[in-house]
């Protein structure tokens, strides 16, 4: 495999670059090349002009390509309107086509459909590259139905852009089907002698506290938690919601877990009603984090991953970057997480609106992120394998401070989720036992009869015999004393019961135990349990304190009410009839 690469932006310099590739071509063994095209501009005039050009002088080639936010020529950002990347296969058996779909919201599905149909008639695919249009269009659909491509088929590639980040243009084209303002392209790469391996790298970091997504609906990210979308933007970032929000946005993406791996989302607009327009949709009820960028994180994270890449010893690696990445570095810098890479093998590719890789079987939308496609042809040559420098270390000083806010950020942040986890302990809990408080336990209990409408729930109310006495006689500590061991007890006995019994303390020396879906046998077993362990305990002052008990269950018309007086009542027959006795009504 080898690959030829320029850029250009008048027609002299076009020729001269495709005759010599022509020529390059002609003079060596090659079996089949594969031509990307990529421009800053979507005017469809001067792409098809291009694209006649290219066919003109390479016929047999596979072409395609799409607008872009810029090119990555030598592993650089490229800084030309035009960028060529033509990649020639060396083995026979290496096999290129092309397919090319009408992409909107309606057709998502069925362009997939179609790609799935045409890979499982080609048994030799092995990865396929995609360029698409997707401005104003949510890709779930889309990303769900190529997660049905056959296992074990790399799929990667970028979203068409344009230079002006507010500019809604973007194209697909192809020698399939020709400009398109809403497609998509598919290039089916594979055969016995192909290898590929795709990945990608982030960098960006969590910043603060987890949020929940409390309204979401579909692409439109309406809440979190319970307010509008957009005031977390503007509460910690004090972001805007003005022209400039998109931008002012694209270097603070959403980061969250989805399908097995940590996803980065971007907003493209803020709306009136204070809801976020994202490319993709979130689901609601998942928990996510503002992240930001740290050039020396991200520059790090790219050495390992060219690390890890060197050992795959690729011939050639495609590369599909965010737009949010140029935007983070600006043209001057951006330059310096693609680098590692050209050290390794040739390095191409593009600043994309979106980026997506099949990851564990699941087809995802990544915003913020570099997608990673290494190709290689035959078996790899190990003598040829590179060693991967460190990043520049002159980012180090300029760095430190972000780093350093970041990390302290991170450790308040800890501090006040465990403070606030401690509050939240306290509030539902009796200080003094341990136990939930009158106020949790009730709660609770309406939560099981009156809202789920459980089956099989019992209650158990227990209150010490004589108790006043033993306050009077012995004092409070001693009696303190006496409701901590009688607490552990009742944890200690909960433990065999099940995940969603529990135990609270209902005032004094009152106590209520909860058990849902459980059977009568077995509650009535517990309690007597409970009866005569208390009967046993020997205190040190107070000696033998026994307990009356009181069981009942609620039936099919009771509230949690009438099942609380039901079972008070239980308990009141057990004090009258004697004391130190379980009944049950």
């Amino acid at each position: 495999m080898k690959q030829i690469q320029f850029i250009f932006r008048d027609d002299k310099t076009l020729y001269q670059e495709m005759e010599k590739i022509r020529a390059w071509y002609d003079e060596n063994l090659f079996y089949g090349m594969l031509i990307q095209i990529y421009t800053e501009i979507p005017d469809k005039n001067r792409i098809e002009h291009v694209l006649r050009t290219v066919e003109d002088f390479m016929p047999e080639a596979a072409y395609l390509g799409c607008s872009s936010n810029g090119n990555i020529v030598n592993g650089d950002f490229s800084g030309n309107s035009f960028a060529v990347i033509c990649t020639c296969f060396e083995f026979p058996t290496t096999k290129v086509e092309l397919l090319q779909y009408e992409l909107t919201a309606d057709t998502q599905a069925r362009a997939a459909g179609q790609l799935a149909e045409e890979i499982e008639k080609r048994d030799w695919v092995k990865g396929v590259m995609l360029l698409t249009t997707i401005r104003n269009m949510s890709m779930t659909v889309l990303c769900e139905e190529l997660s049905k491509v056959k296992e074990g088929v790399h799929i990667f590639g970028g979203g068409a852009f344009s230079e002006n980040l507010d500019d809604n243009a973007a194209c697909v084209f192809s020698g399939v089907k020709g400009f398109q303002e809403h497609g998509i392209v598919f290039a089916l790469l594979g055969g016995p002698d192909l290898y590929i391996d795709t990945s990608f790298v982030s960098g960006w970091k969590p910043l603060g506290s987890f949020l929940n997504v409390t309204s979401a609906d579909g692409h439109y990210l309406k809440e979190l938690n319970n307010r509008p979308a957009y005031d977390t933007y503007y509460k910690y970032l004090h972001i805007k919601n003005d022209e400039s929000f998109f931008h002012n946005t694209l270097e603070f993406p959403f980061l969250y877990r989805y399908n097995g791996i940590d996803i980065m989302r971007a907003p493209i607009a803020s709306n009136p009603d204070g809801s976020l327009t994202m490319t993709s949709d979130m689901n609601q009820d998942v928990k996510a984090r503002l992240a930001y960028g740290d050039p020396w994180t991200i520059l790090e994270s790219t050495r390992e991953e060219g690390i890890r890449l060197s050992d795959f010893v690729p011939e050639c690696i495609f590369v599909f970057s965010c737009a949010a990445r140029r935007t983070f570095w600006g043209n001057s810098d951006v330059g310096k997480e693609t680098a590692v890479y050209q050290k390794i093998a040739p390095t191409s590719g593009f600043y994309t609106s979106g980026e997506f890789l099949r990851t564990g079987g699941y087809v995802n939308q990544h915003n913020v992120t570099q997608i990673l496609a290494a190709l290689r042809e035959g078996i790899p040559d190990k003598s040829s394998k590179k060693i991967i420098p460190r990043p520049d270390h002159s980012y180090v000083g300029k760095v430190s401070m972000i780093t350093r806010l970041a990390t302290f950020i991170k450790a308040t942040t800890g501090e006040l989720e465990e403070a606030n986890r401690k509050l939240s302990t306290m509030a539902i809990t009796d200080a003094l036992t341990g136990l939930l408080n009158r106020g949790e336990i009730q709660r609770r209990i309406t939560c099981e009869i009156d809202e789920k409408k459980s089956e099989n729930v019992f209650l158990i109310m227990l209150d010490l015999d004589d108790f006043k006495k033993v306050n009077d006689t012995y004092g409070h500590k001693e009696g303190d004393n006496v409701l901590i061991r009688v607490s552990g007890m009742l944890k200690e006995t909960l433990v065999d019961m099940g995940s969603g019994c529990c135990a609270g303390r209902w005032g004094g020396e009152e106590f209520m135990v909860l058990l849902p879906g459980c059977k009568k046998d077995r509650v009535l077993g517990h309690a007597e349990r409970i009866r005569r362990i208390m009967d046993g305990i020997q205190f040190e002052k107070a000696g033998r304190v026994t307990v009356s008990v009181g069981v009942t269950q609620a039936h099919k018309d009771d509230t949690a009410d009438s099942t609380c007086i039901r079972v008070d009542k239980a308990l009141y027959e057990a004090k009258t009839s004697g004391k130190n006795q379980v009944q049950y009504l």
